[in-house]
Parts: structure tokens; sequence; C-alpha cells
């Protein structure tokens, strides 16, 4: 078995994901920390360009399985052509990104392989030796220490956010593409891909989003959402918000952001009229920069905010508005 830390890269419409780039560097964490080797395996059919693109990154090799029948992601043919490359390669440890995608198929590949899946980690330490990973239980309220029994390869996500792309180690020049042409059974994938999903025509992936305004209780009624979205058009970001408000359908549910909505982490997330309740932090709180506007001085968002201002959101956003406004015209 090999030091090698495997990295499974993710990519849409022909371009590598966010989750990519940061399942890669925390790959590039892991290696340092243990003395070991980092590379990245990417699945798929026609995927020069993303292949290309990560081998910008610092590894020591980019895998890339171009199959056919790839073409489409399915479950069954992801974790089968997993199967062989961990297989082929005897890795130490496979990274992931904690994403839809992953949460599909890897269990199913752990499950193949007979090996432990660490999931939704966000973060890790080495002691005495040992890698101990760390996740949250119970929504949030309690973190879990986490180590991996019987042989390797071990499997581990990480949340969104855990590791951030800017940490990126990148490579001068390009790592080195290896093109594997696997031999799959198409009798072995069971599964056949439909249209993809859509909830709503505007449908956003606010996991991809750099700038987030997020709305609460705080913002009283469905037309004050114009002031959040006149804040996110100033600072070329996206409206999302706390589960009240799509429950109450101000906004689709693509917009909810928390445990039972999408998880980001924006370099920028400004939450407006926000509590902060667990359910919620738990989908923000890996974010870059926090800043809260909250009436109560005691609202818990407040405890992970990077800076709170303590006042009206009615006063404070239209203020903050034309400070930007004035600070683009400059």
């Amino acid at each position: 078995m090999s030091g090698e830390i495997l990295v499974f890269a993710e990519h849409q419409d022909g371009k590598l994901t966010r989750s990519a780039f940061e399942a890669v560097a925390a790959g590039q964490d892991l290696a340092r920390s243990s003395n070991g080797t980092v590379s990245a395996v990417i699945l798929g059919s026609a995927i020069t360009g993303p292949a290309s693109e990560l081998a910008h990154a610092k590894l020591s090799e980019v895998v890339a399985v171009d199959v056919p029948l790839l073409r489409e992601y399915t479950p069954d043919g992801y974790a089968l052509a997993l199967r062989l490359i961990i297989e082929q390669r005897k890795p130490q440890w496979v990274v992931f990104s904690h994403t839809y995608l992953v949460r599909d198929f890897a269990p199913k590949l752990a499950a193949a392989m007979h090996c432990g899946l660490i999931s939704d980690c966000l973060g890790y330490r080495r002691e005495g030796g040992e890698t101990i990973f760390v996740r949250q239980m119970f929504q949030g309220k309690f973190n879990a220490d986490v180590q991996p029994l019987g042989e390797p390869p071990y499997l581990v996500s990480f949340q969104a956010g855990s590791f951030r792309e800017d940490s990126l180690e990148r490579a001068e020049p390009a790592s080195k593409v290896t093109s594997v042409p696997l031999e799959l059974d198409p009798g072995a994938i069971r599964t056949h891909p439909g249209e993809r999903f859509r909830e709503a025509k505007q449908l956003v992936d606010l996991s991809q989003a750099e700038i987030i305004v997020a709305v609460g209780r705080g913002i009283r009624a469905r037309e004050n959402l114009d002031l959040a979205r006149s804040l996110a058009a100033a600072l070329g970001g996206e409206v999302g918000a706390s589960r009240p408000i799509c429950d109450e359908g101000w906004l689709p549910m693509d917009r909810q952001i928390g445990s039972s909505g999408q998880t980001v982490a924006p370099k920028l997330y400004i939450a407006l009229g926000v509590s902060g309740a667990i359910q919620h932090q738990v989908g923000m709180k890996a974010s870059r920069t926090i800043v809260a506007v909250n009436k109560d001085r005691e609202a818990p968002i407040f405890e992970v905010a990077s800076y709170g201002i303590v006042g009206d959101l009615f006063e404070v956003v239209p203020a903050l508005v034309e400070e930007i406004r004035k600070a683009k015209s400059d």
C-alpha cells in the first residue's frame, strides 16, 4: 500500500468545479502532513479540457479516465471506474469534496470495497502519528473525532470551504496527465441518466457564489427583499435566505442555506436579519468573511461573524449600498 493521496476531481459542463480545487487543496495538505504524494483522478468522456486545467495544480500525476460510458454521471459507472483505479494504484487515502454527486456514489464505492468512508469532515489533525478527522454531529451541535479502522484505502470527504481554493499549490510546468482507458462492462451500469433536474428556471448554485447576501426573518416582508437584492447587485453577489424565508415562499428553495438547504463557503457572506440558528450556521460558517447585521446583540449569528453591526438593517443596508456605489465610481 503506497503513501499516495488520490483526489477525486469533480467537473460539470467541461469545467472543474470549485469543489474540485478545494478537494485538491485538502489532498495537498494531507500529503504534506503525512509525507505522502498526491495525485488526482478525473472521470468522464472527452475530458481533455478539465484534465489539462487540473494539471495546473501541483500534483504527482493527473489520472484521466476517458471512457464513453462515463459521458454522463451514474453512480454505477463512477463507483465502478473509481474502484478499478483505486485497486490499481492502492492509495492510502481517497479524498472527495462533500458534494451532492459524491454523497450519491461514494457510499456505494465504500461498500463495494469493504472500506470506511468518513464523510463531511471539517478538517483533520495529526496526533501521535495518527490522522484524526473532525466532523459535526447532530446538525453541528457537537464535533466528533473519527479515526478509520482496518487496512487502507480510507475514503474521506470534506465539507465545502474546509480547504480553500486559494490555498491550492500551483504547478509550473504543468503536472503530468496520464490517460487511462478503462474497460467497463456496460451491463454493470444499471442506471441511466435522465434530464437534469431543475427545481426552478432561476435555479442557482450558491455553493459556487463568491459573495452572498442572506436574509432572515428580520427582513419582515416579501417586498423588503429588494433591499437585499440592491446590496447583492452592488457587490456582484447572489441572494440567499434562511429557512423561514423559503418556507414562506418569499424566495425559491434553491436559495435556502443551512442543514436542509445548500452549504456555501463564499469569500463574503452578509447576513441581514438572520438570527443564526445552528441549522443555518451549518450551511455557511465556512465562509471566509461573515458580516452580520441584526438589531439583537445576542443573536447567535454574531458568534460566527467576522464583523457585526448591531442596528436596523433598513438603515444600515441603504448606507452600505450608497458607499459601495461611491467607491465603485471613484
